[in-house]
């Protein structure tokens, strides 16, 4: 399933700084990055749950916030793109 997370971070100081990267980080190691706090991920639930809990670890719940959209398997027909930035099809044929 596509899944599309969201997030913004509070970097006013060091520590919020951190997290930043280190969530933009999590995300780049499942996904792709679509725009600054976005992420696009093709994943199964386990992956999603495994994620989300991941993620849940290193935001402050009270400086934070996290996004998390499922767009299921169907998702091509749900995700029109204008612009810069291309997509990659994960699904599609691999070229080395």
């Amino acid at each position: 399933m596509l899944v599309l997370i969201t997030y913004d971070v509070n970097t006013t100081d060091l520590s919020g700084q951190k997290r930043l990267r280190h969530v933009a980080k999590m995300c780049e190691n499942y996904g792709q990055r679509v725009q600054n706090s976005v992420f696009e991920c093709v994943l199964d639930y386990a992956q999603y749950r495994e994620l989300q809990h991941k993620l849940e670890k290193i935001i402050d719940r009270e400086k934070d916030s996290l996004r998390f959209y499922t767009l299921g398997n169907n998702y091509k027909e749900k995700v029109v793109h204008i612009g810069a930035k291309p997509s990659i099809d994960f699904e599609g044929p691999l070229v080395i």
